[in-house]
């Protein structure tokens, strides 16, 4: 599609919303990219991932993976990932902008932990109650909307929402939202597209991010594809964030499962091992083989398999971004780093996908949370919305009184005040989703059922 290249000294540049294109702190000894890092680890909305659900219902004796030590384990790769391609991006443009190029770890890392913020509480099925409940609600709200603002709620993505969280400006709180750099944020989009694009399931940004994120692309120089719908080509560095998830998203449930006794160790040593190859990883296989003659743990051994598997899966997409350096620079770049592996690792991974769905993604427990939570939401909504949107009978003005202030918005457009709605329901964590639908249902009544 695209002849012309896209520039690393453009797509590193620290700025970001509040004008700064660099730190104006002259005794911080961070760099700009590691003040993102910081901003978003030690903000509210990123503790709150604690109590999310990433895939299990939140842990009882045994302690699965959340969305907080997802998105912990995702920087972890993500900043692996970035460390192995410094060098050659460096080679490439011959060190032109150095001193930017080798922040790419830092700022993959960073927009790792960012890229699940978004999300609503009870995983992908939060995402679903909120499409399905605009869906099923289509005569109280589409023809107040415009064809893109609708599309909006209907095509919920977590994704986008992220970008709107870390954006957007709160009630009474200062403009820019996080105010991250533009290279973090870019690199948070893995859909560079608006909700109208034909064709595309997903999206990157709502119409309230429309602006935001057509500016931020410009800046960085990132590649235009169409006007209407608006659509950019990804920053080069998503390729990365993408891959760090889908590398931990594949590995880290089925070491999950083991704990929670719905796949033996048998179960897992052969999935695992099933991503080496006897013909081109001996050296991997000899260290894995001794390892698990001395450890008699199953348990250590799981761990163990899950860092080699993560390491092997690493190496190979790091060499896929470089052997596919030009096409990503010039915005031919289609598909995912994952995608791209090897015939073997394919196939192993496509075995890894169907027994996760299988055994874990549709197992009692896994699917009891999704349905709970799909009511939860959906009740949700249901309140909190109309309250929001009409504001006029006592119901309403005393569900507002629920409601915090930052989301109250000022904007009287039917379209920013569902997004409000939004903003307050996917901030919220599981048990607090949970005490409120408990709430509005009249099952629990303070000073009474306690």
């Amino acid at each position: 599609m695209q002849n012309e290249s896209m520039d690393w000294g453009k797509l590193l540049c620290p700025k970001r919303f509040d004008g700064q294109e660099a730190s104006n702190q002259q005794s911080d000894s961070r760099s700009d990219f590691q003040r993102d890092y910081d901003r978003i680890i030690f903000s509210s909305a990123f503790r709150r991932l604690q109590n999310k659900t990433q895939v299990f219902p939140l842990p009882g004796s045994v302690f699965v993976h959340n969305r907080l030590t997802h998105s912990l384990e995702v920087a972890s790769v993500g900043r692996s990932l970035g460390n192995n391609v410094v060098n050659f991006i460096n080679q490439q443009t011959k060190g032109k902008c150095a001193n930017l190029v080798e922040q790419i770890p830092t700022i993959v890392s960073s927009a790792c932990l960012a890229h699940d913020m978004g999300n609503p509480p009870f995983g992908h099925s939060g995402e679903d109650a909120i499409r399905n409940y605009f869906t099923q609600n289509t005569q109280l709200y589409e023809h107040e909307l415009t064809p893109e603002q609708w599309h909006d709620l209907i095509r919920f993505e977590g994704n986008a929402n992220a970008l709107r969280l870390l954006c957007q400006k709160m009630e009474g709180k200062r403009e820019g939202g996080f105010r991250l750099s533009y290279p973090v944020l870019s690199s948070i989009v893995k859909y560079p597209w608006e909700s109208t694009k034909v064709g595309k399931k997903k999206m990157g940004f709502f119409q309230t991010e429309k602006d935001w994120y057509n500016h931020i692309a410009q800046e960085l120089g990132l590649l235009r594809k169409e006007e209407k719908p608006l659509t950019f080509v990804r920053h080069p560095l998503v390729f990365l964030v993408e891959a760090a998830d889908d590398i931990c998203y594949q590995i880290m449930d089925i070491e999950d499962a083991h704990k929670l006794n719905i796949l033996s160790f048998k179960q897992v040593e052969e999935l695992l091992l099933g991503l080496f190859s006897l013909e081109t990883d001996s050296k991997w296989l000899d260290k894995i083989n001794r390892t698990l003659t001395e450890v008699d743990d199953e348990n250590e051994k799981v761990a163990f398999l899950r860092a080699m598997a993560i390491g092997k899966l690493t190496t190979e997409c790091s060499t896929q971004f470089k052997e596919n350096y030009k096409a990503i620079m010039q915005g031919n770049m289609e598909q995912s780093l994952f995608s791209l592996l090897s015939n073997h690792l394919q196939g192993a991974i496509d075995t890894i996908k169907k027994v996760s769905i299988d055994k874990i993604y549709n197992h009692r427990t896994v699917v009891e949370i999704e349905l709970a939570g799909h009511k939860i939401i959906g009740t949700l909504l249901d309140k909190i919305c109309p309250a929001l949107t009409s504001k006029n009978d006592d119901y309403a003005k005393k569900v507002l009184k629920l409601i915090p202030s930052q989301y109250i918005n000022k904007n009287d457009s039917k379209y920013h005040q569902l997004m409000s709605a939004i903003d307050f329901i996917s901030g919220m964590t599981d048990v607090y989703a949970l005490e409120m639908y408990r709430t509005f249902e009249g099952i629990s009544i303070p000073g009474i059922n306690r």
